[in-house]
């Protein structure tokens, strides 16, 4: 990589980080480009070089989050051949993050909204919900689901997992939300592939 391609990465990368934390404490619509220019020191023409506008930038911060996420199920769930048992480790990680302000307002809140349905679940194809879809496939490849059914299970799962995002989230006692989260996505994940072997217990979350 040449000097004039690092630094215009530094330059995004540097955007999209003020970026990421304009969108987390103020939200989408409160957040400006011009608060965005003033928090970053970046001028406005390079700004511009690298994200077209407000929604583009928005998608770039999206993006970032949704990696991060899914490498923080892929990295809670390595080592587990079965893969019923990583989707289940794996859901637990992103209730875990999704306690964190930032994965919930940009993530929870404001990525359907700005982006609209069909562009946010396109966005997140390549991110969980594929990450889903592939677990659910090894399961019917075992014999634990239908085939044609993956992908209607899939949407179920990750509806039932964003609205116990969003309940943990929005609790008073978010740590025992996410526990009776945890339990009733264990529930439904029972119902639909069958039960596992029995797991070992989980350390209570702080």
């Amino acid at each position: 990589m040449d000097q004039k391609s690092a630094k215009g990465q530094a330059t995004r990368a540097q955007i999209v980080g003020v970026a990421t934390e304009l969108f987390s404490t103020a939200g989408y619509e409160a957040t400006s480009i011009e608060t965005v220019l003033a928090k970053s020191g970046v001028s406005r023409g390079a700004l511009y070089h690298h994200f077209e506008n407000k929604e583009a930038l928005f998608v770039a911060v999206f993006e970032t989050m949704e990696a991060r996420i899914a490498q923080a199920t892929v990295d809670a769930s390595r080592g587990i051949a079965d893969r019923v048992e990583a989707m289940r480790v794996g859901t637990e990680a992103f209730l875990d993050l999704s306690r964190e302000p930032a994965i919930r307002q940009i993530v929870l809140t404001d990525a359907p909204a700005v982006l609209g349905w069909q562009k946010w679940r396109e966005i997140d194809a390549r991110f969980g919900f594929g990450l889903l879809k592939g677990s659910l496939k090894a399961a019917a490849a075992a014999g634990r689901l239908q085939p044609d059914l993956v992908d209607v299970y899939a949407h179920i799962l990750l509806a039932a997992m964003l609205e116990v995002a969003l309940i943990i989230a929005r609790a008073d006692h978010p740590a025992d939300a996410a526990r009776r989260g945890r339990t009733a996505l264990n529930d439904l994940i029972d119902k639909m592939l069958g039960s596992p072997s029995p797991r070992p217990a989980r350390r209570k979350s702080q």
